[in-house]
C-alpha cells in the first residue's frame, strides 16, 4: 500500500504559512514535527487519539504534538491519498483558540476556491 502525501496550504503569492512555521521552530520542535508528518505519511487516516484528534465542527483535523512546547498542526485529508496541511502554531491553552481555528477554516475555504 503506497503512502499518503503531504501537501502545505500555500497562499496567492505562493508562500506557504505552515512551512514557514514549522521552519522558524528550534531544532528539537521541528524533529518532533517531521516525527509526526512522518507518521501521518505512513499510517494515514489510521493514526487516532493521542497524536490526532478531530476539531469540533469542522472538517478539520489536529496533528498533536506534544512535549515543552505544544504544537499543533491543522490539516484535512485530501482526494489522492494526501493531506493539506492548513495551519501551524504553538499552543499556550488548554483550550484551542478559535481565532487558530477561524485561520485554518479561511485558508481551506481558499484552497478549494482556487482548485475548482
Amino acid at each position: 500500500m503506497s503512502n499518503w502525501k503531504i501537501i502545505y496550504y500555500e497562499t496567492d503569492s505562493r508562500t506557504s504559512p505552515v512551512f514557514d512555521f514549522i521552519q522558524s521552530l528550534g531544532s528539537k520542535a521541528k524533529a518532533k514535527v517531521i516525527n509526526a508528518l512522518d507518521l501521518l505519511v505512513e499510517y494515514g487516516i489510521q493514526i487516532g487519539p493521542p497524536k490526532v484528534k478531530k476539531v469540533t465542527s469542522t472538517d478539520i483535523w489536529e496533528l498533536r504534538i506534544l512535549g515543552k512546547d505544544n504544537i499543533r498542526i491543522f490539516y484535512v485529508a485530501s482526494s489522492g491519498r494526501s493531506f493539506l496541511l492548513l495551519h501551524g502554531f504553538l499552543k499556550k491553552r488548554q483550550k484551542t483558540d478559535k481565532k487558530e481555528i477561524k485561520i485554518a477554516t479561511l485558508r481551506l475555504k481558499d484552497y478549494k476556491s482556487r482548485m475548482n
